[in-house]
């Protein structure tokens, strides 16, 4: 498996399986034939309510825990009873337990609301004491990706962010790799939205290789440096969405997927003050 190295020297592979709307009873069986399959990067969030299912494949794997690289996400703190320093490490312990695990190799930030800097600043501490290897944010906006570095002492290591041939966040990509910061994909196919898997362009791309339009669009981000995290319940999908290092796109096929771009999100705007207060509004313990 091809590897980015993060900006503190952690080896992280450029494909791994999301469990984002993977019912919990599913989710155990889905990752331990992810597992089998060859993904090393599992990446599961406490909103997503099956962290404990993640834990028990995990248990159940023969692979080494050193082999794997697991990723959670901490949820917006309430932080109006107690510190979001206090709260942070609280979420983050019951997360590390849920799993069944005795460190995480990235933890992130799920939305950049609340009070974000006494979460990073928790973060940091825990880092520090190598309960985990890596500390990243999600759905961070240049301006606030910019604001926490400027402000706190490690630089996010990863910023998952909606990334697809829709929507193809290039000149942020950019900015992020003069920080320092590692782009990954949330939701590479854009769950089919616009009709992504009988786009045109992406079909004759696919059809000239012999692959899948799911394995074009995730050969196309890994090409770019983008981390890939695609999800499927199937395990035989799971494997064609593995196999994607054999061919590589062309320049000119680059270009025709260049030419997708809407320059916007198919889901919706974290700077949208009626989303802000949606997500805030959420929940999980």
């Amino acid at each position: 498996m091809q590897t980015v190295t993060l900006n503190n020297g952690v080896e992280m592979p450029i494909l791994g399986f999301g469990v984002f709307q993977i019912p919990d009873a599913d989710t155990e069986k889905v990752v331990t034939d992810a597992i089998a399959t060859g993904y090393r990067l599992l990446d599961t969030a406490v909103s997503y309510g099956n962290e404990e299912a993640v834990g028990h494949a995990i248990a159940a794997s023969d692979v080494p825990r050193e082999e794997l690289f697991v990723t959670t996400k901490l949820w917006i703190q309430d932080s109006r009873d107690s510190s979001a320093e206090d709260a942070t490490k609280r979420s983050f312990e019951a997360s590390l337990q849920r799993l069944g695990l005795d460190y995480l190799d990235l933890y992130l930030i799920h939305q950049p609301f609340g009070d974000y800097y006494g979460e990073w600043r928790a973060m940091q501490d825990l880092h520090r004491q190598g309960l985990i290897r890596a500390i990243g944010v999600a759905n961070f906006y240049p301006d606030r990706l910019v604001d926490l570095i400027e402000h706190n002492e490690i630089t996010p290591a990863v910023n998952q962010i909606e990334t697809h041939p829709l929507f193809q966040r290039a000149d942020y990509q950019a900015q992020m790799a003069e920080l320092g910061v590692q782009i990954q994909s949330w939701g590479p196919f854009a769950e089919g939205r616009n009709n992504l898997f009988t786009d045109p362009t992406l079909t004759a791309i696919a059809n000239a290789h012999g692959k899948s339009v799911a394995q074009v669009v995730l050969r196309w981000l890994t090409e770019r440096g983008v981390i890939a995290i695609p999800k499927s319940v199937r395990q035989e999908r799971m494997a064609e969405n593995f196999d994607i290092f054999g061919f590589t796109l062309t320049d000119e096929q680059l270009t025709a997927i260049a030419g997708l771009d809407t320059g916007a999100s198919l889901f919706f705007d974290h700077r949208d003050p009626a989303m802000v207060r949606a997500l805030s509004s959420r929940t999980y313990s």
